[in-house]
This record gives C-alpha cells, structure tokens and sequence, in this order.
C-alpha cells in the first residue's frame, strides 16, 4: 500500500472508531456489533505497525476506551483500570506466550471467561464499602456509590475487617433480567438496549438509584487493585481470598503452565458460553505471579502480562416459515419472523424481529427465503442475509388492513413505521393505558403496568375512559389491592381529572406528538374543541411544528373513534381547557438551553418557568441559543456556550429577569 492511500485509510478508520467508541462508551449504545469494531480496531493497528510514521498519541489504539459523564463526581484511579489486547486466533494467543516468556521464566496462567459488561472499582475502609466508581478512561472515572450499593452482590460489609481494599469487577445484567427489561420496554414502546452490556451501563448510570435497583444488576470481582493488611502473591491466591471475604468471583477459572491447556479451556468456555445465565465475550489470560506482572510491566494502553480472546458471533442457516405482526401501543405493526428452529449461543431459536418493511424490502425477506441467523450482541436474534428465495415465493408486503382492529393502517412519507392510529385498537389497549397514565401524561399514581393488566383480565376496563368508572367497592376485593389502595385509586383518578389540556393531548397517543409538542399545541389551541376544529395547515405554521405533526394531529381528531374517546372523557368530568395561560413575554423570542444542576428547581421547572414566560427550550448550543441556563455539573454544554460566546445565566440571573 502507497503511503498516501495508507494515511487516508488510517484517517477513515480513527475518524469511525472515535464515533463508534463514543457512542459504546459515553452513551451505552451499539451502532455496530463488537466483531465489526473489532475488525475495524484491528486493521487500523496493522496499518499503523506498517507505517509508524503515521502512528499518532490520541490514536483510538492508543487510549483505553470510555469517557467519563459530567453527571457524577469524578474519580481519579491510583492504579489505572487498564483495557485488555484483544485476539482473535490461537496462533495470537501463541504469541502473547511467546512474548511473556521471552521476559518471564515458566509462567504460569489462569484462565477466566470475559465477562461483558461495565468494569468498575469497588473500595473498602475497615471492611466497609466506600466507593463504587467506573472505570472511564482507565484513570478518570465517575463516582457511582449509590447505584451499587443497590446490587444484591455487592458485600456492604466485609466478613473481615480489612484495614483498606480496592478491588476490580465488572458489572452485567444477567441474560433474564435482560429479557425482563426489554419486554418492559417493548410494552412501554421504548427504544430498548441492543444488548445487555449497554443495559447494565445505561442502568448503573441512572440518577435516582431506585431505577437502577430495579434493573436486576450482578456483579463478578476478580481483581485486587489495592490492598493494605497483608499480602497477596498470586492471582489464584487473591481470587480464593476475595471469595472469602464474600465476593462474587468467576465461577470457574484455570490454572495451568501448559499454553495447550490454556487453548483447550478456552475452547471448553466457547462451547459452554450459551448455557451460563450472564453474558461473556470472550476469554482472559492472566499470568498468576504478581512479581513476575510487574516484571511485564504494560503498554501505553495494556498490560503485557494479559490478553483477552474474543469468540465470533456464531451465525446459523435456516428457513423462515411465516412472518407475523404485532400491534404495538403507538400502533406501530412489527414483523416478527418465525424460523426453523436453530441452537444459537447455547439456546434454541425459531423467532426474530424483522423491523419494518424497509429492512424486509432491503434483504428480499419472503416466506420460504433461507436465512443466515445470528445473536446480536449474543442474546437477540436477528437476520444477517437472504442466501435464496423459493422459486414461486413473492416479495412480503405488511397488511393494508390492521390485524387486529380492521381500521385502515398508513404510513407517512419518511417514516419506517406502518401504523394503526385508531386509538382504541384491542392490541393496543394495554400499552396505551400504560401510556395514559404515565407521570408526564395524566400522571395517575398507583396504576403501574401490572395494575392495569389486572383490570383489564377483570373487564373492568376496555378504553382510558373506563379508568373514570372504577369504584373504590369493586376494587378493594381485587388480589393486589385492599380498602385503603382502592381508595388511594380512585382518588388518584379523580385528581387527575384537573389536568392541564395539554396531559390529556399527550396522554391520547397521537403519533409523534410528545409532552413538550402537546404543550406547544395546547398554547396555539388552548381548548379541545379549538384543537379539534383545527386543520392540517393552520397547525403546520405552528412554531416547533412540521407538516407530518400537522397531519398527524389533524388526522387523529378526524377519526370517530378519537371523537368518541374525547366525548366520552368530557361527559365523565376530564379536563378540556388549559388552565395555565402564559404569565407575561419577559423571555419572548428568547431560545434557552439547560445544563448542570440547578440549586432550587429542576430542570422541568426551569423549562416550564421559562415558557410560560414566553421562552423556549431547546436541547443543543448552537448559534442561535439566546442563553444557556447552567447549574452545578455544567459539562460540554457550558464549554460549547463559552466557545461560541453564547451568554450564561445562573438560576438567580434566570430569576431576575423573569421578575423585571
């Protein structure tokens, strides 16, 4: 390769893996899976072996993955959370031995499987747990005590008391508490986490701990960082005295000085992997003897004196035999594929999504193709490729007609979905009362998922009027409830009845239209009757608003259902004006952007202060913010604000100016 093309390609690849690392790390999703990253990672590393002229120090193979967020108080590591080097092939396992013993005479190794998750440090004071931080950058990493100290596994105590420890682990999430989550989210219509790595990481990030308690999170240790009280010589010796003091460590490790051994654990890992309950990715190589580690010593970037293996995706043929749509709360229609059964990473498989028509178009999907199948991020299933297609087999077109009300479905011009917007659609009843009654909508307190499906099994309700019905006698007799809940309930319902319109047009479900449009739209229109009088392109001029919004809401209020619904919710005493007109124009054609920690309001009642004065907020600095409100914790916002010049508030300047 010429020296040119070298540079160029080089360029390319730091410029892809900065962003995919970026998004992994710092915002805990998956763009691409870990083999493609892996590929990518390593070919830029021969390039810049062949040309290390080119070789660069904020080279993406130069720095350990991960960023720390300005959410949490930053940590600074005494001894650096190192990355791992990565192979792939026994023939790079070969070499790391040869390495180790041209500095190391007869080392020995123990063998671990790679958990795939988020590495923290976990520290203790006398026995006592301190601090829990991430690993961040390998140095810098966030302090996330609170949030571990909800996992189940984590000793809040030690069963000695060690003067002070300071040990490795990483957290995961568990394959069923994974499939737990994501079927709560698919219920909710949220985007779910693509696989349990970015789950574990999107959870322990949470800022109220009580949501990171309820993620089922779980924990292995298996390194000492730090230790002071006695002394430890060996890894296998510190893994025994880290599950005395009552760790979670690998449940199986091998130790050997045989590298042919070390191969054939691995192997024996590989073929195992499907059936343990936690995700791994692979294997690690650990020389046992401290001394001879710091011996090794490490890279810029990895120890020398351990390598991972990273297993590739298994990937499986197969014949798809039908394709069957589900109805979700927005109703979006999703094709889900069922399969020949295959075993992929341990389990059976016979059932994947296939996304949208777009994806079906794209791959030639029919019913009859044969398949290549495989595990994204090895839990859910997905399909890789179309190797070929029945002879009499047609292209897999979605139905016109909803399976499951009758209502005609659309689909609007950019958009992937196909849906039924008929509001009262069986297959979207429970989702929508999931939705109905959620915090930003009509903000019930007390009718969570598992309540609803319960009224619904009972009959008691059959649309998001029926909640105004329920009766504090029937209830109390209901399993889950008593006087006292049923009492709460119905109260609760009642109290919502006084909401501002613009819960009520949030709460019915109107495709893309979220809290902050339908409050926007209630200001416009500030009586239901207005807003459903008025036309697709009256609502278009609406600032903040474009044509498919527009049509959207013009479309939903045209339907005789939705008119039924609003009808029936007028008569039962709901809400149809809203109550909180705009105070005065102080903030008028001013555009704000919030960042940090506010000292006495939050930032939804920052937002709502500053519109109903007239503002508007925004989510990104650009050159046209007027201002950026900051508070405690400020992070890239505040620094894109001062590079562009764009004026600073505090709450008090925000405060004053809201009072001239």
């Amino acid at each position: 390769m010429e020296f040119k093309e070298a540079q160029t390609e080089i360029e390319v690849l730091r410029q892809k893996l900065r962003y995919y690392g970026e998004k992994y790390y710092t915002e805990d999703i998956s763009e691409i899976s870990d083999f493609e990253y892996d590929a990518l990672y390593r070919r830029l590393e021969v390039l810049e072996g062949e040309f290390p002229e080119l070789a660069t120090e904020d080279s993406p193979t130069q720095k350990v993955g991960g960023a720390i967020y300005n959410t949490f108080a930053p940590v600074t590591h005494e001894v650096p959370l190192e990355s791992l080097h990565d192979s792939f092939s026994e023939e790079e396992l070969r070499e790391f031995d040869r390495r180790v013993r041209e500095t190391v005479a007869n080392p020995e190794y123990v063998v671990e499987p790679k958990f795939d998750g988020l590495s923290v440090a976990l520290e203790y004071v006398d026995g006592l747990f301190v601090r829990g931080s991430t690993r961040g950058d390998g140095v810098t990493g966030e302090d996330v005590t609170e949030n571990i100290r909800t996992i189940r596994t984590v000793p809040k105590k030690l069963k000695e008391p060690i003067p002070y420890l300071e040990v490795r682990g990483e957290v995961y999430m568990s394959d069923a508490s994974f499939e737990k989550l994501c079927e709560r989210q698919e219920l909710l219509e949220e985007k779910p986490f693509k696989n349990p790595r970015n789950a574990a990481a999107g959870s322990l990030r949470q800022k109220d701990p009580k949501i990171t308690a309820g993620r089922g999170l779980d924990i292995f240790v298996f390194n000492v960082q730090r230790l002071r009280g006695e002394e430890l010589t060996r890894h296998d010796q510190s893994l025994e005295r880290l599950k005395q003091l009552g760790f979670s460590v690998p449940p199986l490790y091998l130790k050997t000085e045989d590298m042919e051994k070390v191969l054939a654990f691995i192997q024996e890992i590989g073929e195992k992997r499907g059936s343990f309950e936690y995700p791994i990715d692979g294997a690690v190589v650990k020389v046992n003897d401290f001394l001879q580690r710091e011996e090794l010593g490490s890279t810029a970037k990895f120890p020398r004196w351990a390598e991972a293996f990273k297993y590739p995706p298994e990937e499986k043929e197969t014949v798809l035999v039908d394709i069957e749509i589900n109805v979700g709360r927005t109703g979006v229609l999703t094709p889900t594929g069922r399969f020949e059964p295959v075993t992929l990473a341990g389990t059976t498989v016979s059932r994947a999504t296939l996304h949208n028509q777009d994806f079906i178009a794209e791959k030639d999907i029919r019913i009859g193709s044969r398949v290549v199948l495989r595990k994204a991020g090895e839990i859910i299933p997905e399909v890789v490729a179309v190797l070929s297609n029945p002879e009499d087999s047609i292209p897999f077109l979605l139905p016109e007609i909803c399976p499951s009300c009758g209502e005609a479905v659309s689909r609007l011009e950019g958009e992937a979905a196909v849906r039924c917007v008929n509001p009262q659609c069986p297959a979207q009843l429970l989702r929508h009362l999931i939705h109905f009654a959620s915090r930003d909508a009509m903000d019930i307190d007390g009718l969570g998922p598992a309540i609803l499906e319960q009224l619904l099994a009972e009959g008691l309700v059959a649309s998001p009027a029926d909640l105004y019905l329920l009766q504090a006698d029937r209830l109390k007799d209901l399993e889950r409830f008593g006087k006292k809940s049923a009492e709460n309930l119905v109260n609760s319902l009642d109290k919502s009845k006084s909401a501002d319109l613009y819960r009520l047009v949030y709460a019915l479900g109107i495709p893309h239209i979220g809290a902050k449009a339908a409050k926007i739209l209630c200001s416009a229109y500030p009586t239901m009757d207005e807003l459903m009088q008025a036309q697709e392109e009256e609502i278009a001029q609406i600032e903040g608003f474009g044509g498919i919004m527009a049509k959207e809401v013009a479309e939903f209020f045209s339907k005789e259902s939705a008119k039924a619904l609003i009808a029936r919710l007028r008569e039962l005493g709901v809400n149809m004006r809203t109550e909180q007109q705009r105070k005065g124009s102080a903030l008028a054609g001013s555009t704000f952007v919030l960042t940090g920690t506010l000292p006495t309001m939050s930032r939804k009642e920052a937002s709502e202060l500053i519109e109903l004065h007239g503002g508007k907020v925004t989510s990104s600095v650009s050159k046209k913010t007027s201002y950026v409100l900051a508070g405690e914790e400020a992070g890239s916002k505040l620094t894109k604000a001062n590079e562009l010049g764009v004026p600073v508030l505090s709450e008090a300047d925000l405060l004053q100016m809201v009072e001239e």
